[in-house]
């Protein structure tokens, strides 16, 4: 071959390389020039996200509202069951996940998480007035609930192996159906972060009620971002906005109203205790 194709194939490499690195830095300058952020979500998990009287509200809609105005634009909701959520995300049928998600070491070797928004150590719910679960051991043997692709599913099996009688680890498609079996008497008892759980005890304080303590290790919640060159633009600025929100004081008062407090919480996770 001849070195004049040689030089051109390198001037070819060099234009390629050149357009895919300005590609990779301009995620935050797509969605600006757009003049939309889209955020992909499911609507079962309250008080983050969910439906109350025809609307979709939680604290992840107020923050999210917020997120849009600091970037200078609008907001749209891609509304999913849980197990598409991720794969949505992937497809890039949408920007960012709200979720939001347990922060552990499986996802983070695949996404990137947000500063954590609330604590999502794992607990359980039970009928108001069910005495036979005073406790998170008093599942063994038992039919138990959880979302389906979800955290705390993986952790309601890992402890249910470590139980005297083998608990059924039931999947539901979202936890409003795992709260409604619950509500039936079909299982004893659903598991999901106690944050989520405390918010569906004060909505419904005579049909359910928190089984304490909690049983899963201590982690967190935060929303997911892709993990690619492309997405950083985006990713630093959305981090920057929610650190800037927690310093000014905005977050807290969100947290307060949806949450009942606001946590302590780290910036950032870096070694997920699982």
């Amino acid at each position: 071959m001849s070195k004049r194709f040689f030089l051109k194939s390198a001037a070819c490499a060099v234009i390629a390389l050149a357009s895919l690195g300005a590609h990779a830095q301009d995620a935050l300058a797509r969605v600006q020039k757009a003049g939309v952020i889209k955020v992909g979500t499911e609507t079962e998990f309250a008080p983050f996200d969910f439906i109350k009287e025809g609307d979709h509200v939680g604290l992840n809609v107020d923050l999210f509202n917020e997120l849009a105005k600091d970037l200078g634009v609008k907001l749209e909701w891609v509304l999913l069951p849980w197990d598409g959520v991720l794969p949505g995300l992937e497809a890039k049928k949408f920007d960012i996940v709200a979720g939001p998600a347990t922060i552990n070491k499986a996802r983070m070797e695949r996404y990137k998480f947000s500063p954590p928004i609330a604590d999502a150590t794992v607990g359980l719910l039970k009928r108001a007035n069910d005495a036979s679960i005073n406790k998170p051991a008093d599942i063994a043997g038992k039919a138990v609930g959880s979302g389906k692709a979800t955290s705390q599913l993986t952790q309601l099996k890992q402890y249910g192996d470590t139980l005297p009688g083998k608990v059924d680890a039931r999947e539901y498609p979202g936890f409003n159906e795992a709260y409604a079996d619950l509500a039936a008497g079909r299982i004893v008892a659903v598991a999901n972060s106690l944050v989520n759980l405390a918010s569906v005890v004060q909505e419904r304080p005579g049909t359910y009620a928190l089984v304490k303590p909690g049983f899963g290790a201590k982690s967190y919640l935060g929303f997911i971002w892709r993990k690619d060159a492309d997405s950083e633009s985006l990713v630093k600025a959305l981090d920057s906005a929610i650190l800037k929100m927690k310093a000014d004081g905005r977050l807290g008062k969100m947290q307060k109203k949806w949450l009942g407090d606001a946590p302590e919480l780290p910036d950032a996770v870096t070694t997920p205790n699982f």
